[in-house]
C-alpha cells in the first residue's frame, strides 16, 4: 500500500494528542468516477470513522449518506493508499492532530439515489452534489478545477496521487 506523509511541522508520534481516521472511496460505476462537489471543491466520497465502526462499515455508511447507494461488502476492494497529515496546533492551539486517510476502490453498478442520502447541515449549506466524471479524464478535470476554490490546493493533490496510484495498480 502506498503511503504519503505530510508533516511540515516535523512532529513526532509522541507529540500527537489526537488521531482522526477518515475513509475515502474511489467510487467507480463502469467508466465513471462518482465524486462529491461541495461549492466547487471536488472530494472523494467518504468521511470520519465513528467509534466502534469497521472501515468497511464506515465506507458503506458514508457512501449511503452521500450517494444513496447501498454498497455490499463484495463491492469494496482492498485499501490501496494511506495519507497521513500531522498538524501542530490543529484544530486549535495546544492540540496536535494526526489524520490518517485510507483510500479504497469501490466498484458498483448501482445508481445514485438522492432520496436515500443524508447530507450534513454543512453539505446542504455548501450545495453538496454528486458528479460523474469519466475515470480516464478525472485527473485532468480535478487539475482544471483547482483554481475554482482555494481549498482545492490542499485536497486535489492527494486526490490526484490516489488516482495515479489506482491507475498504476490497475495496470
Amino acid at each position: 500500500m502506498k503511503e504519503v506523509i505530510h508533516n511540515h511541522d516535523n512532529l513526532k508520534e509522541s507529540d500527537i494528542t489526537e488521531v482522526v481516521i477518515r475513509i475515502k472511496a474511489l467510487l467507480l460505476k463502469g467508466s465513471k468516477l462518482l465524486i462529491g462537489n461541495e461549492n466547487g471543491i471536488f472530494q472523494f466520497i467518504g468521511g470520519h470513522l465513528e467509534d466502534g465502526e469497521t472501515f468497511n462499515d464506515c465506507l458503506k455508511r458514508e457512501i449511503m449518506e452521500e450517494t444513496g447507494i447501498k454498497i455490499d461488502d463484495d463491492e469494496i476492494k482492498e485499501s490501496f493508499m494511506k495519507v497521513i497529515f500531522m498538524n501542530k496546533d490543529w484544530p486549535e492551539k495546544g492540540k496536535n492532530r494526526k489524520s490518517e486517510i485510507y483510500y479504497y476502490v469501490v466498484k458498483t453498478n448501482k445508481s445514485v439515489d438522492l432520496n436515500n442520502t443524508n447530507y450534513t447541515e454543512n453539505e446542504l449549506k455548501q450545495d453538496f452534489k454528486i458528479e460523474e466524471l469519466e475515470l480516464d479524464n478525472a485527473i485532468k478535470i480535478i487539475e482544471d478545477n483547482i483554481p475554482k476554490n482555494e481549498k482545492n490546493k490542499v485536497i486535489a493533490p492527494d486526490m490526484i496521487v490516489a488516482l495515479e496510484e489506482y491507475f498504476k495498480q490497475r495496470g
